[in-house]
């Protein structure tokens, strides 16, 4: 039997004459400015990528470091009952109890389901040829700290030399990021080298596709923290160009997502940049993720999350203005749009139904913002008028019609607010039951404290629905929205879980029931359990000689290294920060493919069209007027079971901005009567049936259209 230590920590002073209980609460909290931290998070060692030494997963399950004579296997979890450390060895590793009796009750909850789910996904990532990994920098593992950098990575989808096939863009911490052209059935090639897309000098944060110059390609715009974001033109065959610094886009800070959109509605994309706050020091250190990998980063602030309680490190977001031939101007000031949201994402909504491309930014510590599209020239907040209450943490963001009515709504998921308490997997669809004071929330009481469900009504006013939905989950990152069985309803995979030193989290896959609500389906369809039952990586190891640390992770090593004097391997849990949602294969159904936070993506590829024959057509819009991409755009598709609506946003998952086309399932109608366009210069033209479908349909803006 393997040896099995708890370790559990109860109280660390505040501040003067101030103390917390924190047995069901082992992470860190805040009163007004003064911090605690109780574990921390640990680094990997390399494995598998391209010119980086590594080591292989079969060194660390025989027990990692082969020149000490006793060497321990670990793996730490904070779980409702505190931080635990386990010896275990092979296969133990990735053993967590609840989640046998998790799936068995959802399979058999399922046989009472209406809504169709007879297929189900499995990852091929060791068969796709991508062989990508993601190295987290060491304030965000080895010496973890609670900053923004464990917020991770994102991984972004677009044909980039226009053969019909969608490639992929992965994004890195430490190393490279990756650039995989599509090969078809499955199969994908790294090119990034010879792309000169990598940035491997940099700490990478997302990544956006779009056609910045109207000139039928996908170019690409990457963030990054402090080291400067980059843009690269696209020559129409994945030869990309970094022209960052004549677009005026070289901004240094910590940048997160880049949404691209057109507010004035000339037909050129403009670049709405997300910008967190100021989480780091202006000291760099040198990171240990890959072996023989020099690299340095800036180092986070010990009390990260507490920035912004801290106005001098506010970073505001940025608009910035296509004024053609490629420069970029900020328009922020003169437009009114200043906003000091410490914010990962935003996207485009038009909430009062005049065609002008509103905004809506997500905080991830404090209440979302709406602001309110003026013709094009100004930006007018109206964040309580629309939305009183919003969630605390929100991390991802995106709209689209639930229920087929052909409304906005807006589906929102919050992670802070979950990281207040760890809660006991039975209570993962629950809303938070908030343990941060009122001093770390500022909330005045206009805080949601788990997912938000924004369905819009006939007014056009927005009503919170989640937990009527069944749209709760724990941990959330960001999600990623598609007709995953084709009954033209779109379903919801959310990109979920921490890492090292927490538990394991699920990802969560939601379909949705024909409107009414969403059923709970990742272990019924197989994205859950991981292939091979994963639930842990090797993350990092702690040698004799490295027993020695100050800061925020002092805790947790001092529970790890306790009355033990080898080697230390220490493993951690497996989890997802981003995902997009494809055609991989181009046979019809949807696949998943996701961005991993300090291991390998996982290709989760559907099997729906061996299960039952598939109705679909593909839609892609080609702009004249209207940009080239046609965001922005509403497309309506009639057939004779009713009207689909897709919004042309580009917003593909957390951390992300793909460029492909608008999929439509159409369940088992075999035939669609006609497709309505309306255009963001707000015209409208209609493409009449029948159209038959299983097809890529192209409609080009007619300069005519009413």
């Amino acid at each position: 039997m393997p040896r099995r230590t708890v370790c559990n920590i109860f109280r660390m002073k505040i501040s003067k004459n101030k103390k917390v209980n924190f047995s069901h609460c082992c992470q860190l909290i805040f009163i007004g400015t003064s911090c605690i931290l109780l574990v921390g998070c640990g680094s990997r060692e390399p494995q598998g990528q391209a010119n980086i030494e590594a080591i292989s997963d079969q060194d660390m399950s025989a027990g990692g470091s082969k020149n000490n004579d006793r060497h321990y296997r670990i793996r730490a979890a904070v779980t409702a009952d505190g931080l635990q450390i386990e010896e275990l060895e092979n296969d133990a590793i990735h053993n967590v109890e609840w989640m046998k009796s998790r799936g068995e009750d959802q399979v058999a909850n399922s046989k009472n389901w209406s809504v169709f789910h007879d297929f189900n996904f499995v990852d091929i990532q060791p068969e796709s040829g991508i062989d990508f990994r993601h190295y987290p920098v060491d304030c965000a593992t080895r010496n973890y700290k609670p900053a923004h950098y464990d917020h991770g990575n994102g991984i972004a989808a677009a044909d980039i030399n226009n053969d019909g096939k969608i490639d992929l863009y992965l994004v890195n911490q430490v190393g490279p990021n990756a650039l995989l052209l599509n090969q078809g059935n499955g199969q994908f090639e790294d090119i990034t080298e010879s792309a000169n897309v990598g940035l491997e000098d940099r700490v990478s944060v997302s990544a956006s596709f779009a056609d910045i110059d109207n000139d039928g390609d996908a170019d690409l715009f990457v963030t990054s923290v402090r080291e400067g974001n980059k843009l690269f033109e696209n020559d129409g065959n994945g030869n990309f160009t970094d022209i960052t610094k004549n677009a005026g886009l070289d901004y240094r800070g910590h940048s997160s997502s880049a949404l691209f959109f057109d507010f004035d509605r000339d037909g050129l994309l403009d670049l709405f940049l997300s910008n967190v706050g100021r989480y780091t020091s202006e000291f760099k250190t040198e990171s240990k993720a890959i072996r023989n990998f020099p690299f340095a980063y800036y180092e986070a602030f010990n009390d990260a999350f507490a920035g912004h309680l801290k106005p001098d490190r506010t970073e505001t977001s940025i608009l910035y203005k296509n004024m053609g031939a490629n420069f970029f101007k900020d328009v922020s000031d003169k437009v009114g749009l200043v906003d000091g949201s410490w914010s990962g994402a935003a996207t485009p909504i038009d909430g009062n139904g005049d065609l002008w491309p509103d905004l809506y930014i997500t905080n991830m510590q404090g209440h979302d913002q709406y602001y309110e599209n003026v013709n094009g020239t100004k930006f007018v907040s109206k964040s309580r008028d629309l939305f009183p209450k919003t969630p605390w943490g929100s991390m991802g963001v995106k709209v689209f019609d639930f229920e087929n009515d052909g409304r906005q709504d807006i589906y929102v998921t919050d992670m802070h607010s979950d990281m207040s308490e760890n809660v006991p997997p039975q209570k993962e669809k629950l809303k938070s039951n908030m343990r941060y004071p009122e001093s770390l929330l500022r909330s005045e009481g206009a805080s949601i404290f788990g997912n938000a469900f924004y369905r819009q009504e006939r007014d056009g006013s927005f009503v919170e629905v989640s937990d009527h939905l069944g749209a709760e989950n724990y941990w959330p990152w960001g999600l990623s929205i598609g007709d995953l069985n084709a009954d033209g309803f779109e379903d919801a995979f959310i990109a979920s879980s921490m890492n090292f030193p927490f538990r394991y989290g699920i990802n969560s896959l939601l379909l949705n029931d024909h409107g009414k609500k969403f059923v709970d389906s990742e272990f019924v369809l197989g994205v859950e359990p991981r292939r091979d039952n994963r639930t842990a990586e090797y993350c990092f190891t702690i040698s004799p000689d490295d027993r020695i640390i100050t800061g925020p992770a002092k805790a947790y090593y001092e529970k790890i290294t306790k009355d033990r004097d080898g080697e230390i391997d220490v493993w951690g849990a497996l989890g997802t920060r981003s995902s997009v949602i494809l055609d991989v294969e181009n046979d019809g159904d949807l696949d998943i493919i996701t961005n991993e936070f300090g291991s390998e993506p996982m290709v989760l590829v559907s099997n729906l069209n061996e299960k039952k024959p598939i109705h679909f057509l593909n839609v892609e819009l080609v702009g004249t007027t209207s940009n080239r991409d046609g965001l922005g755009a509403k497309v309506m598709l009639y057939t004779k079971s009713g009207m689909q609506t897709r919004f042309h946003d580009g917003q593909s998952g957390y951390l992300s901005q793909s460029r492909s086309p608008l999929y439509f399932g159409l369940g088992d109608d075999t035939s669609v009567n006609k497709i309505e366009i309306v255009w963001p210069t707000g015209k409208t033209q209609v493409v009449n049936g029948p159209i038959e479908p299983n097809q890529t349909i192209t409609v080009e803006e007619e300069q005519s259209v009413r």
